[in-house]
């Protein structure tokens, strides 16, 4: 299957396109933004470069393809001090299925914790709190169709709920990757968050109102409910490559580039790197969304430790990434993976 010159071709052209600022974006509109933020702290470390990293379970957030490249069952958990205090957690398992490929299961959920209910009325508070919740449960597969091609496709069933109005639908990920040499240049890209648009129905939205308020006598407190508009998915094209290259006979380094197209941003490109010494301590280095209009995020760095458990298979890696958010100031993630 020659898809390594379509892959390439695909990444020069988001690159052609990655500083032709447009004059307004679409940011915030879409329905279903907490899909955007990125759960693997490896990932994160390396500048969000994440479309061509097969090897641990933190790749398939960027890539579907990557559950080709299970090769034990493993599980992997991210945490998240997101901004303005919001909690972000991402959980995912990895099982292998031998010969007919690997499955995979992941949940994402988005707290921002209790807020007072403030209405014209009563700008101090109701004495009533309200909460904002955002989850995604995702399913997917992957095979290795050849020894250098793999594919995956995942399911998620996203649902976004504030107070009692809530809005839902199921999203698509899919992506593939191609190897020129196990130890030479990777290609990868994916499409993410491809589905249906989300319209909020609930409690909250209903309302009373007089059909005709010139008319007297009539019944002017008629039981109704608002009509939100249906809004669309941030739906993310990526596309990259990357290359690693040993260091001696302990070291290796790993280097990576993605391009982004998003539906509802201007283009961009991230880049990163990761240094290893005997597969078992890591740093790392990235910049993020290169050439996005009006872009708050940028520098990212991080480490990872990786260790055995017993002399069966079993082992762990531990992941921590710092990233610039800019005037929103900054971030961190952790990740704890084990495999078993």
């Amino acid at each position: 299957m020659k898809v390594g010159p379509i892959l390439f071709l695909g990444l020069l052209v988001a690159l052609s396109g990655a500083g032709n600022a447009q004059a307004q974006t679409k940011t915030g509109t879409a329905f279903g933004d907490f899909l955007l933020i990125e759960p693997s702290a490896r990932a994160t470390g390396m500048g969000n470069a994440g479309v061509t990293l097969l090897d641990d379970l933190q790749g398939v957030y960027y890539n579907p393809a990557a559950i080709a490249e299970v090769s034990q069952w493993g599980a992997s958990f991210s945490h998240s001090e997101w901004l303005a205090g919001i909690n972000y957690n991402y959980a995912s398992v990895g099982i292998p299925l031998g010969k007919i490929g690997n499955g995979f299961f992941s949940l994402t959920a988005l707290s921002s914790g209790d807020m007072e209910v403030r209405t014209v009325e009563h700008p101090l508070g109701t004495g009533e709190q309200f909460h904002v919740t955002d989850i995604a449960v995702g399913g997917g597969y992957g095979l290795r169709v050849t020894d250098r091609f793999s594919a995956g496709i995942e399911a998620r069933f996203v649902q976004e709920t504030i107070w009692h109005t809530s809005a839902s639908t199921v999203v698509l990920n899919m992506g593939t990757v191609y190897r020129l040499a196990d130890e030479g240049l990777h290609l990868g890209a994916s499409i993410s968050n491809f589905g249906t648009d989300a319209r909020f129905t609930g409690r909250d939205l209903d309302v009373t109102f007089d059909q005709d308020p010139n008319v007297n006598g009539d019944n002017s407190t008629l039981p109704a409910s608002q009509l939100t508009d249906a809004f669309p998915l941030p739906v993310l094209f990526r596309v990259g490559v990357s290359l690693p290259r040993r260091l001696g006979s302990d070291g290796r380094i790993l280097m990576a580039l993605d391009a982004f197209h998003p539906a509802d941003n201007t283009e961009s490109v991230s880049l990163g790197g990761e240094y290893a010494y005997k597969k078992v301590f890591s740093v790392r280095a990235g910049y993020q969304n290169l050439f996005q209009q009006d872009s708050e995020v940028g520098l990212t760095l991080g480490a990872g430790l990786k260790g055995k458990l017993d002399g069966h298979g079993r082992a762990y890696a531990i992941d921590y990434a710092w990233a610039n958010q800019g005037r929103l100031n900054d971030t961190h993630r952790v990740t704890l993976a084990l495999h078993f």
